[in-house]
This record gives C-alpha cells, sequence and structure tokens, in this order.
C-alpha cells in the first residue's frame, strides 16, 4: 500500500513539473508581449510622422523597429521549442522587419515622401505575414486563449 502511494505521489508530483515547465506560465506575460506593444507604438508614430510629414520624427522612430530589443535568453528557448522547424520561418519574418524598418529611415532621413510610404507598407506586411502565420497559435500555447 504504502509502494502505492509513493508511485500516485512521485506520478503527481511529476505531473506538476511538466505542466509547471510546459505552459503554466500562461498568466505571467513574456518580455516578448512588452516588446511587441512597443513596435505598435512606435508603428503609431510612424503613421502619424506620414500625415504630417515629419521625416525626423519617422527617422528617428525607424531603428527603434529595425534593432527592437530581444527577450530574455531563458524566453527565446521557450520560444525556440515552441516554434521548431517553423523558427527560421519566424526569423525571417524579423529579418525582413529590420530591413524595411532599416529602408523606411533611409527614405525618411531623404525626406522622400513617395519612399517612406513604400517602405512603410513593405514594413507593415512584414509585419502582419509575421502575425497571420505566427500569432493565433503563439498566443493559444502561450497564453491559452483564442484569439
Amino acid at each position: 500500500m504504502q509502494k502505492s502511494r509513493n508511485a500516485v505521489f512521485k506520478l503527481l508530483v511529476s505531473s506538476c513539473v511538466l505542466f509547471a515547465a510546459s505552459g503554466a506560465h500562461a498568466a505571467e506575460p513574456l518580455a516578448l508581449q512588452k516588446v511587441m506593444k512597443d513596435l505598435g507604438k512606435n508603428m503609431q508614430v510612424i503613421t502619424d510622422g506620414i500625415s504630417r510629414e515629419d521625416w525626423e520624427v519617422i527617422e528617428k522612430t525607424a531603428p527603434l523597429i529595425a534593432s527592437h530589443p530581444q527577450p530574455p535568453l531563458t524566453e527565446k528557448m521557450r520560444i525556440m521549442a515552441f516554434f521548431g522547424t517553423k523558427m527560421s520561418k519566424f526569423k525571417a519574418h524579423d529579418e525582413e522587419t529590420h530591413a524595411q524598418a532599416e529602408a523606411l529611415g533611409r527614405a525618411a532621413k531623404a525626406k522622400d515622401g513617395s519612399g517612406v510610404i513604400l517602405a512603410f507598407q513593405k514594413l507593415q506586411m512584414s509585419c502582419y505575414g509575421c502575425h497571420a502565420e505566427f500569432r493565433k497559435p503563439f498566443v493559444e500555447h502561450f497564453y491559452g486563449k483564442k484569439n
């Protein structure tokens, strides 16, 4: 009887540990969430800058998107484990976002309104492509929410 209780206890403890490691952090926001919110705010600043033809504010804001902060290493490892073989596609979206934000900054520096708008469109499409492919499963996995 004692062996049976020990086995059940060990199974229960093991299950709790696995649950905690796999996604019990659902209520705890990832650092990536703040990065994404900041990127959204910067995109709004750029939208406003375009509407006012404020090339300086766009030039200053574009690098904040191109060189956005990265999540801590432990979080990166969790994200990489989640994406698995799709990690290269996720990284490609991030690299495209970086490249388009840099192009946006260059166009703003040159005060090239058409170039700014074109680069911003490409930047938005880059963000949208990543979100369309990854946002829903990511949110469901890490936050347990249906999008």
